[in-house]
């Protein structure tokens, strides 16, 4: 039985060429890793886990004073039924928050970042909130590191990309399922847009990879892994080298279907004027360039931004 394997991140220290060897693998096979070792406390995951709940519990009325038509959802709050997954009829079953980055007003990128949102009802949701964001960011820079020596970048290739990026870290929360015969599943079958993207609360079921071979493999984690997988930028980048894989979330055919469920995704973007060019070192007499044209990765955003149905 196949499976996404979990690597641990401190081996980066003291056994760089080995654990370089085998995320790489993992990520050319799956598009998708587990990675442990990463020193985010649990009090901090806890804590923001606390928080995003008291914040979904409030009353619909409340909630909507947070949501923000025609941003895209960028900042703020998304309700029920409006995400929907490319070529999906159906929309998802979830409603999220999104959290960006803290940039100056001043910043050269302020007219496509906005400012965050802060709900007033939830003592701490800004500090929590953040602080989770902050700790993911450090860990997906640390993971780009080892991604970029995989296929002989500098280690630091990726730094001056992203130090900047658009990243969103989203909050989810999938109701109790109720009926049974609903057409949706929590998420629909999807890929993701960013470069990275990484998973707080994987520990429930139902999230699911699809393999090279066309079947659906379940990924929990167990101890403090959190879920790394590729997006699609970083896929266009590497010109496939590193997949971004098709991955779900569905609906539990037990009782814990109508137990609602969580997770909290950041996914870490480039800074919007990154050309996403396919790189030199991932073209090849076997691997040619399969993208000719130049796209920036704030207009491939908007352009799959329309495609799930949030702008």
């Amino acid at each position: 039985m196949k499976h996404v394997p979990t690597l641990d991140i401190r081996r980066y220290d003291n056994d760089r060429d080995a654990f370089v060897a085998e995320l790489g693998a993992a990520y050319r096979e799956f598009g998708f890793c587990c990675i442990s070792g990463h020193g985010i406390p649990k009090a901090g995951i806890d804590a923001a886990y606390d928080v995003f709940q008291r914040f979904f519990a409030l009353p619909a009325e409340v909630k909507r004073k947070y949501h923000q038509p025609g941003t895209g959802g960028a900042r703020g709050y998304t309700p029920f039924g409006i995400e929907t997954a490319k070529d999906s009829k159906h929309p998802d079953l979830k409603e999220f928050w999104h959290i960006g980055r803290e940039i100056p007003r001043d910043s050269k990128y302020a007219d496509v970042m906005a400012p965050n949102v802060w709900p007033d009802e939830i003592a701490g949701f800004r500090e929590h909130g953040y602080g989770l964001y902050e700790a993911l960011d450090a860990l997906g820079t640390r993971v780009l590191r080892a991604l970029a020596l995989h296929i002989d970048l500098a280690e630091d290739f990726f730094e001056d990309k992203t130090h900047f990026g658009n990243s969103i870290l989203r909050p989810i929360h999938y109701p109790p399922i109720t009926a049974t015969d609903i057409p949706n599943v929590r998420a629909g079958a999807h890929e993701d847009i960013n470069f990275i993207t990484l998973l707080v609360g994987a520990s429930a079921e139902g999230l699911e990879v699809l393999t090279r071979e066309g079947d659906w493999l379940p990924i929990t984690t167990e101890g403090d892994a959190i879920v790394v997988n590729i997006g699609d930028m970083l896929q266009r980048l590497t010109n496939h080298v590193y997949p971004s894989t098709t991955h779900r979330v569905v609906n539990p055919q037990n009782e814990n279907a109508r137990k609602p469920r969580y997770s909290v995704p950041y996914f870490l973007h480039p800074n919007p004027d990154v050309v996403l060019d396919v790189l030199p070192s991932c073209i090849s007499a076997d691997n040619p360039s399969r993208y000719p044209t130049s796209i920036t990765s704030h207009e491939y955003l908007m352009q799959r931004l329309r495609e799930i149905k949030l702008i």
